[in-house]
């Protein structure tokens, strides 16, 4: 389940009006799922008031309220696909213009919206996203299981969270650590699957270290250890609408190492070491010194946890349906 995924099944799990949830019969990937949304989706709506969680909509519905988590295949469409980039090109400023009312998770979103596609900013309404309840600082034993269960070796790790997708900007987090960890004992741990060939371009990842390992996808229950342990997280990502994984990891008592581009210094506020993520040496350079100061980043972690505790689903929710309601 990715951000967007997430962000719906939170908030429609925790309405307390009873919404009415349509979905297609079986999941629909792709080019399916879209002309079900803009064929068979309309048809079902009638007079109600539709709320479209995930970016996307049926054109033919004005009676709408979409969240728009980012623009990202608009503003990089060399990220993607060509058949994805060109969809979503052509979809969302239309769907913009034609809805009641626009949520966003950030400010930053919002006003990419407005310098885009000139939305006047009375529609958009911003929204952040929530974290939830199950992340705080997990003891040492469950770190430990943890780490067996995905075939971790013994000792200190530096932790990234993210799909393999070029925005990520992994390519680079490779070559900083490559900087990093000769003469530390240290290994790197990347979690977390590739993005589907039919929506992202391959991120082109190598690296000349032997202490990375890549697990792959980790079941959510698992995450809130797998960040607990982690001696530093970095996440120096290209773009981002918002930045879950940033939250989370704050929320676990880990000191973060983030980009300083699009929303995510709105988002981390004072809390995180903010790098440019296009200078391996600064990223690089922002590691070294969380794993190498450990007890000195005992305060910044500490400031990032109460910074964390301001964002929750529940919140989230309780604002959602508050406003939709209110245009219902």
């Amino acid at each position: 389940m990715t951000g967007m995924q997430r962000y719906a099944a939170e908030l429609v799990g925790r309405f307390r009006s009873g919404p009415h949830v349509i979905a297609p019969g079986v999941p629909l990937k792709g080019v399916r799922g879209h002309l079900w949304e803009q064929s068979v989706l309309p048809s079902r709506i009638g007079s109600r008031l539709l709320w479209s969680p995930c970016g996307t909509g049926p054109l033919a519905i004005s009676r709408q309220v979409v969240t728009i988590h980012d623009i990202i295949p608009i503003d990089r469409p060399e990220w993607f696909s060509r058949s994805f980039a060109a969809l979503h090109g052509w979809l969302v400023p239309r769907l913009v213009e034609r809805v009641r009312h626009i949520i966003t998770v950030s400010q930053y979103t919002k006003q990419r919206l407005i310098e885009r596609f000139f939305v006047k900013p009375e529609r958009i309404t911003v929204i952040p996203n929530g974290i939830g309840e199950e992340f705080y600082p997990r003891p040492q034993a469950e770190i430990e299981r943890v780490k067996i269960a995905l075939g971790m070796p013994p000792g200190r790790y530096v932790l990234s969270v993210c799909s393999l997708e070029p925005r990520k900007n992994l390519k680079r987090v490779l070559e900083a650590w490559d900087m990093v960890e000769p003469g530390r004992d240290l290994t790197l741990v990347v979690t977390g699957a590739k993005g589907g060939a039919q929506v992202f371009r391959d991120p082109d990842i190598k690296t000349r270290s032997r202490r990375v390992l890549f697990t792959g996808y980790v079941p959510g229950e698992d995450l809130p250890a797998l960040y607990s342990g982690a001696g530093c997280f970095v996440y120096p990502s290209l773009y981002e609408g918002f930045g879950l994984p940033v939250l989370e990891a704050l929320a676990c008592g880990v000191p973060v190492v983030a980009s300083d581009l699009t929303s995510i210094p709105e988002i981390c506020g004072p809390s995180t070491i903010l790098v440019r993520p296009d200078d391996v040496g600064e990223i690089a350079s922002a590691i070294a010194r969380v794993v190498d100061t450990p007890e000195a980043m005992a305060s910044l972690a500490e400031l990032g946890r109460a910074h964390a505790a301001r964002f929750s689903w529940k919140s989230c929710a309780d604002l959602t349906e508050k406003l939709l309601l209110s245009l219902n």
